[in-house]
């Protein structure tokens, strides 16, 4: 039995992540998804990067978790960097990447994303700090392997994403190649939300250094789609 913390991505919360959670838990295995800070009902709307990752290793720490298999989807991606850079070894056996941005010291996530979607957030942030992913990317790009009807019930249960949490740059010790642990990165291979030309796999994964591949077909948002897939990929990527 391994124990997973699944870290959701923006605009998510980790009961968004608990169907595919019961399908790994199914397994045998002990899973966690928490709420990182800035998503949970209540939270500030100028919650920043580094508050985000600090909420995740407090949560780690309190529950006395060690030898993790520590899984970020999407924007989870900066977060257990920095958490993976804080916390101390041997509490992540594995760090697992799910379609998943992998940043370098200094880097932010709107430095790894394409350029329209700066001037489109930056515009929505002028009302209150957040950004919300339009429904029209979230339909064609995000979850292009659902219905109509499902994809619309997947959107109405997203939350504001605190937009510090794009812009501010994350500070690293080192790089994630560097990191002691293993890692595995997932690639869903009809996930459109980065464009051809800034891929998920091999523009992102590529600064894991030595790791694990584990690719299947479906959307960024198969955490909606086919939970039971999603859950599958996570355990062959975090196996030992």
């Amino acid at each position: 039995m391994s124990t997973y913390v699944i870290v959701h991505g923006a605009w998510h919360t980790g009961e968004l992540m608990r169907s595919v959670a019961d399908f790994v838990a199914s397994l045998g295995h002990e899973v966690h998804t928490p709420t990182i800070a800035g998503n949970g009902q209540g939270d500030a709307r100028d919650t920043g990067l580094d508050a985000a990752i600090g909420s995740l290793v407090d949560f780690i720490a309190e529950k006395s978790l060690t030898d993790i298999v520590l899984v970020g989807h999407s924007f989870g991606g900066m977060v257990i960097t920095g958490a993976a850079d804080r916390l101390p070894v041997g509490t992540i056996r594995r760090l697992v990447y799910w379609n998943a941005f992998v940043p370098n010291d200094g880097e932010a996530l709107n430095d790894l994303v394409p350029g329209y979607f700066l001037a489109m957030f930056d515009q929505m942030a002028e009302a209150d700090g957040t950004v919300m992913m339009p429904y029209p990317i979230w339909r064609d790009a995000l979850t292009n392997d659902m219905e109509e009807g499902a994809s619309r019930a997947a959107y109405a249960r997203l939350v504001p994403q605190p937009y510090r949490t794009f812009t501010d740059k994350i500070r690293l010790s080192r790089p994630p190649a560097a990191f002691e642990c293993g890692k595995s990165y997932i690639n869903f291979t009809e996930d459109t939300g980065m464009p051809a030309d800034m891929p998920w796999h091999p523009r992102l994964s590529a600064k894991l250094g030595l790791f694990r591949l584990v690719q299947r077909p479906g959307s960024h948002e198969v955490c909606f789609s086919r939970p039971e897939l999603a859950a599958e990929a996570i355990v062959a990527a975090g196996r030992d």
